[in-house]
């Protein structure tokens, strides 16, 4: 995955906007289709303590909301709109992935591996763009000192090693 430029504006713009429908829905779909469910299958309530029953089916109205909610955002994912939200999620997936092997990935870059000078590479650099997206101001000033520290430990072993090499592959190495 190759690190690309995204616009602040419109990325919080459409994140926020996202985000706002898809818990909008989920709420309406799922007194919707809860109401569905308890007039087609519920109990009545009961006359001395107003219980009717009725969790289960508003339980699987929840579910059948969030999965009608996740098919729509996920045929809507390539929509020019989406570009930058779906960028960044799929970013933030590959921290995690980085994240889970990052000692790992640590100890072979102390050993100079190359893939794992790639992959921490493009992590810091990821996680920078993210967190300035994101204004995660508390650890982005870490962020950057892990990897000027990288950049000089390679540049010290006469490596040329960028961001852009970066393939999740070589995750698969390490």
């Amino acid at each position: 995955m190759q690190l690309m430029h995204v616009d602040k504006q419109t990325y919080r713009k459409n994140t926020n906007i996202v985000i706002a429908t898809f818990v909008a829905s989920l709420a309406i779909l799922s007194l919707v289709f809860g109401s569905l469910l308890i007039q087609l299958f519920g109990a009545q309530a009961l006359p001395d303590d107003g219980s009717t029953g009725n969790f289960h089916l508003n339980l699987i109205g929840v579910v059948l909301s969030l999965v009608v909610c996740s098919a729509v955002l996920q045929s809507q994912k390539n929509k020019p709109y989406m570009h930058e939200v779906y960028y960044v999620w799929r970013l933030k997936q590959l921290h995690n992935q980085i994240y889970r092997k990052l000692a790992k990935i640590k100890v072979a870059a102390e050993n100079n591996d190359e893939n794992a000078f790639i992959i921490l590479s493009f992590y810091f650099a990821s996680l920078k763009q993210v967190y300035s997206l994101d204004d995660n101001t508390l650890t982005i000033a870490t962020v950057e000192k892990d990897l000027q520290q990288l950049n000089e430990k390679i540049a010290s072993l006469g490596l040329t090693i960028s961001a852009e090499q970066f393939e999740p592959e070589l995750l698969d190495k390490i």
